[in-house]
């Protein structure tokens, strides 16, 4: 079998370094792709975005498979584009996808169907939201209501910092169309956990639960970025939430979405917060997390493959999905700047001597090739995931780990795994 993967990030490398491992499949290609994902696959130089691009090189190359890992393509239909030729290809359909691509219809959705989540407003001008922020009890949480990479979401802890936030977002127009309205919501406390599941539009499969570390710096400072690092699985999320989430948000959020006719298959990514009244659901995406997928895949046992073709097929439910009991600590390496500015074009040094050890796994994002060099192309750079009988072992093998990788203004937070 051959796959397509679609994107160029450390999620895809996850992805891909999974599908490589079934023995079902023949040959793997990635658009764009990364240096690292180069060393696995076919890298075609075809943005994630360029639709017709995509559907051209699937309809003329030999692929049984595509595998949608980012956000974007998703929003503009390459599923749609794709089944409509009658091609295999695993991810939300376009109107499906609309629940990352819009905060305000996902927040109504959840209010629709009873799901649990923060309460909120919608407002689409400055000065309502002006007015409205005067009103407030602090902190609030104030997103944008299109994409923003992950960096949409501002908490303010002031009224001062709720001016800047929506002066950001609806006037400066940071995040482009996506700041056109925003959504202001109470704000919640509690550990903060990341659930990914597989669906296939009537069945939902939770996988093991991951959390992430957003904040730029240690001890959750500065900006939000794409994510800082995470771990599998969290401490605080138990059986008993477990079996919670999946009678007041999992499965009623499938069956939302097939209610309002936008059927969700593909990976339905849930964002707890787990507050002293019980778990609410702060926002969903519709693909792997990143980089909640640089720890959850490494510990999925069963074929990847399989599962996402069962998931195409509407039968999840015939396939028993296993997970190791081993954890996972992935630390982002980022390059010094990041969120806001930062260079690129500096040689990573210690990648090779990560090479077939056992409990560690290099996953590439912002990386290139150069003259047989690997050096830095992004933000975020590399996700280093270490696996180990428990969150503290596995976290020692990923803090050594960074101290053998290195490149020039390399940044990194130096708690993860500990919250």
């Amino acid at each position: 079998m051959n796959i397509l993967v679609i994107g160029s990030g450390g999620r895809e490398h996850a992805i891909i370094w999974k599908l490589s491992q079934s023995k079902r499949v023949d040959k793997i290609y990635c658009a764009p792709g990364n240096a690292g994902i180069s060393e696995l696959a076919e890298c075609v130089d075809i943005s994630a975005t360029n639709i017709k691009g995509l559907l051209d090189f699937a309809l003329s190359n030999p692929v049984d498979l595509t595998v949608v890992g980012m956000d974007d393509p998703l929003m503009l239909g390459v599923v749609d584009a794709f089944e409509n030729k009658g091609l295999k290809i695993f991810g939300p359909k376009q109107n499906a996808a609309i629940i990352e691509g819009s905060k305000i219809f996902s927040k109504d959705l959840m209010k629709k169907y009873n799901i649990p989540t923060a309460g909120y407003v919608v407002i689409d001008n400055v000065d309502s939201a002006n007015d409205y922020i005067k009103k407030c009890d602090y902190p609030i949480v104030i997103k944008a209501d299109g994409l923003a990479l992950g960096k949409g979401v501002l908490i303010c802890s002031t009224y001062e910092e709720a001016q800047e936030a929506v002066d950001t977002i609806m006037v400066d127009k940071k995040f482009g169309d996506a700041g056109d309205k925003i959504v202001i919501e109470e704000f919640l406390t509690g550990p903060e956990v990341s659930v990914l599941s597989f669906c296939d539009g009537e069945n939902i499969i939770p996988m093991v639960s991951a959390q992430d570390h957003k904040r730029a710096f240690d001890g959750d400072e500065g900006l939000n970025t794409g994510g800082m690092g995470t771990f599998s699985p969290s401490k605080y999320y138990t059986d008993e939430i477990h079996k919670e989430c999946i009678e007041t948000i999992y499965e009623p959020s499938l069956k939302a979405m097939k209610s309002e006719g936008r059927p969700f298959t593909g990976i339905m990514f849930f964002g707890l917060m787990l507050t002293e009244k019980g778990p609410k659901l702060l926002e969903y995406n519709a693909r792997f997390g990143d980089p909640e997928a640089q720890v959850v895949l490494p510990r999925l046992q069963t074929d990847l493959v399989d599962i996402f073709e069962y998931a195409i097929e509407g039968k999840l439910n015939e396939i028993d999905v296993k997970w190791d009991d081993k954890a996972a600590v992935c630390v982002i390496l980022a390059s010094g700047g990041y969120p806001v500015k930062y260079e690129k074009g500096y040689e990573i040094k210690g990648l090779q001597a990560q090479k077939n050890k056992d409990d560690v796994i290099v996953f590439h994002a912002g990386t290139k090739k150069v003259d047989d060099k690997i050096i830095t192309n992004g933000g975020r750079v590399l996700g280093l995931t270490a696996i180990g009988k428990d969150i503290d072992e596995a976290r020692d093998i990923a803090y050594k780990t960074v101290e053998e990788v290195d490149f020039t203004n390399k940044h990194f937070r130096k708690d993860i795994g500990i919250k």
